[in-house]
């Protein structure tokens, strides 16, 4: 038997010979590990910005409870500590979703890390904030990985949460950050 691992890290190729007849039979077995198709786009949402402020103050942004309200969601409580849950709602007119999370990595100023999924809904993600300073301003950099782990659907589709995060980091935060 040979084993092939494919590029995609979620799948293997098996392939025998037959020892009966002495003809090479493939036998093309398709194991799924993590029980989603092998076409599932399983790459992470990335938007990076620059903005015209000090990393400081877009920390501040991203981690103060009374700021984060003004350009991100009205989260009832929020403390930069690891371990540290919260929740806000999210959505549209038509539906709103409880976001559940859960800081899993805290770098002060530089790196801020937490689980996002549904209340009510399968899947679990995680989001990550990045920050770089470059002179007076910031690079930051946002990814949104596990959406593959949500219902599929135009609601979870990648296409959405790339727009939501385009909109909240380039330009909620950045007209916050940079008035």
């Amino acid at each position: 038997m040979i084993i092939l691992k494919g590029a995609n890290e979620n799948v293997i190729w098996l392939f025998s010979k037959s020892t009966n007849n002495q003809e090479l039979y493939f036998t093309f077995l398709l194991l799924i590990l993590n029980s989603k198709s092998q076409f599932m786009n399983t790459d992470p949402v990335i938007v990076e910005r620059i903005l015209d402020a000090p990393a400081k103050k877009v920390w501040e942004a991203l981690t103060d409870n009374d700021q984060m309200r003004k350009w991100y969601f009205d989260i009832s409580s929020f403390k930069p500590q690891l371990g540290f849950e919260f929740q806000f709602g999210g959505g549209s007119e038509e539906q709103t979703y409880v976001h559940l999370c859960k800081i899993t990595e805290i770098v002060p100023e530089e790196k801020l890390k937490y689980s996002w999924r549904y209340a009510n809904f399968p899947g679990n993600s995680l989001v990550t904030f990045e920050l770089f300073s470059e002179g007076d301003k910031t690079r930051i950099k946002v990814t949104h990985e596990g959406l593959e782990t949500f219902p599929q659907g135009r609601v979870f589709s990648k296409e959405s949460f790339t727009s939501g995060w385009n909109q909240i980091i380039g330009k909620n935060l950045k007209d916050f950050v940079e008035r």
